[in-house]
């Protein structure tokens, strides 16, 4: 691609030469910058989520040399700049409920300082849609950076996923399977090098997000965080921005519906955590497309599920990343029609000559489209008088005896109330029932927390039951499994029909007909509604007053009424 002669926005910083042309320049002279550096130099913000809070995120300032070398020698101006940080690991309630906070930090950090282009360094799950819906509304040379997944978890001579083993190991734990000094030895047995989940969790599922979106580097989705290739990606990336600055690729043209498509059917491909459905939509609102769940049933409902990872099988991303990774899949999926092959990556290329000519070399890690892993990989939405905005559910996921189920709600009217009762062996409970969590949605939790995979009773457990259906307005974490409805809208907090569900009431799920429904007739919802009354207020003040007040819906990607679009790169004024 040519380049243009559109001037930079760094210029309007450092090319006057008067009284605050000599601030600008001669404050960041302090570091040793020489003169050169402000002549015309294209400047790249290096957006870097490292915290030690963060253990995703914990190897990213050698990520960011890596990309600061790549801007030094394509001739560009690199300056690393620090925000918000969001770790799903350590952060309360819940990492989603800051999500938006750290887009607004990203925003107005790019807009307010002299960048013509910037790059994002990202890992752990919010990080990666926060970093990339704050540039989006301004729509400056974006280029995306995943922080890359663990080495494999190894117990006892087997293989153990982030989350996911977490998750079957606590349930053996309340069960009696195993002992606390057993717990212990495998927690150290399973994160043992830098890097996000090595699993098909969240994490995994939106750094190969950014891949098939076009907005990160080939390969950028599945090559482990301590491998030497994810440095060179790196610095790759940093070369490749300022080439992006000078041929005025803005993001707004790698971020196109054709490139939202592509990646919905990807994440079908590769059984991809449901957390994408609210942050994709979160990001194409930025960016001025309309994406709405209705695009996620229909380009994702045919698309088997092609990678055999966990929760949803037994690899984990080190395999993926062996077998071919990302770009398999992606060649798997534009050989059956199932890729825009036109959509504009920001190597420069088109995500078809990028992906056209690679190779499988594991095809029981990476199955051919014709031969899936499971033969639907795509995120089910549904919806009926329980949840008339819809709900989702991942099917690549679930048992198949409980797709089409009937059973009476045992319900909990809030996370503490389930954790109250769920260990009581006097809980009136089968496996029959239908678990019902109320109040932990965006509003109600505060935050939408990754609550809704409900442990079972510990008396069922024993029983050696191992899934039952659970309805909630909450989310979980992409390294989950279960027969799990998520996202019911609207939540319970805001007055949706989840609210007034009540014990004993029989709920249908029949994922086929893509329905959920509540066996009570409207008279009787009515009377109930008239009696409901809403949650108190989780907070007077705060960010936390302005989340609930302005949060909208999990249909609607769970952004800020007021943050939804963009406002562009135009310099602010002038402070003097």
């Amino acid at each position: 691609m040519s380049e243009t002669k559109k001037p930079l926005r760094s210029e309007a910083w450092f090319a006057r030469q008067d009284k605050m042309g000599f601030y600008y320049r001669s404050w960041l002279k302090n570091r040793g910058f020489p003169q050169d550096q402000f002549d015309g130099r294209p400047v790249i913000g290096i957006c870097n989520t490292w915290s030690e809070l963060t253990p995703c995120n914990s190897h990213f300032r050698t990520i960011a040399e890596h990309v600061r070398w790549g801007v030094l020698e394509a001739g560009g101006f690199p300056l690393e700049f620090p925000v918000m940080s969001l770790g799903e690991t350590m952060l309360r309630p819940t990492a989603m409920l800051y999500r938006n906070l750290a887009a607004m930090d990203v925003e107005e950090s790019i807009r307010a300082n002299p960048l013509d282009g910037v790059v994002l360094l990202m890992g752990c799950d919010k990080t990666t849609p926060a970093l990339l819906m704050g540039a989006a509304s301004v729509d400056i040379p974006t280029i995306g950076i995943s922080g890359g997944p663990m080495l494999r978890g190894v117990y006892k001579g087997r293989h153990i996923g982030s989350g996911t083993n977490t998750i079957s190991m606590s349930e053996q734990l309340r069960s009696g399977q195993i002992t606390l000094e057993e717990y212990h030895e495998a927690e150290a047995c399973m994160h043992r090098s830098h890097g996000h989940c090595m699993t098909m969790g969240t994490a995994s599922t939106m750094a190969c997000m950014v891949e098939a979106l076009g907005v990160g580097m080939p390969g950028n989705a599945a090559i482990p965080a301590v491998d030497a290739r994810r440095n060179l990606l790196a610095r790759e990336a940093g070369r490749r921005i300022v080439e992006m600055v000078r041929q005025d690729i803005v993001l707004s043209r790698i971020l196109t519906r054709e490139a939202f498509e592509n990646a919905i059917r990807v994440n079908g491909g590769i059984g991809g955590s449901t957390n994408a459905v609210v942050h994709l939509i979160a990001m194409a609102r930025r960016i001025g497309v309309d994406l709405g769940l209705e695009d996620w049933d229909r380009l994702g409902r045919d698309v088997p599920c092609l990678v055999d990872l966990m929760p949803s099988g037994r690899f984990l991303m080190e395999d993926f990343f062996e077998a071919g990774g990302l770009p398999v899949v992606i060649r798997e999926l534009g050989e059956r029609g199932l890729i825009n092959k036109d959509a504009l990556t920001v190597n420069g290329r088109t995500i078809w000559e990028n992906n056209a000519a690679v190779e499988c070399w594991n095809r029981e890690v990476i199955h051919a489209f014709d031969k899936p892993f499971k033969p639907s990989g795509g995120i089910a939405v549904l919806r009926g008088n329980l949840a008339p905005d819809g709900a989702v559910l991942k099917p690549s996921a679930a048992s198949p005896h409980l797709m089409k189920h009937t059973g009476r709600a045992v319900v909990f009217e809030s996370i503490e109330d389930l954790h109250a009762r769920i260990n009581d062996d006097a809980l009136d409970i089968d496996e029959t029932c239908v678990m019902v969590l109320k109040n932990c949605g965006p509003k109600g939790y505060p935050g939408m927390a990754e609550v809704g995979n409900m442990p079972l009773p510990p008396k069922l457990l024993k029983r050696g039951i191992t899934d039952m259906i659970r309805i909630s307005d909450a989310r979980m974490s992409g390294t989950a499994y279960g027969t799990v409805v998520l996202h019911t809208a609207p939540e319970a907090a805001a007055g949706g029909p989840l609210a007034l569900v009540e014990n004993g009431d029989l709920i249908t799920l029949d994922v086929e007909a893509r329905s959920l429904h509540l066996h009570v007739d409207a008279t009787e919802l009515d009377r109930r509604r008239a009696a409901w009354t809403p949650p108190a207020p989780h907070a007077g003040r705060g960010y936390v007053k302005l989340y609930v007040d302005h949060v909208l819906q999990a249909d609607a990607g769970c952004d800020l009424d007021f943050l939804v679009g963009r406002s562009g790169a135009a310099v602010p004024r002038d402070n003097h």
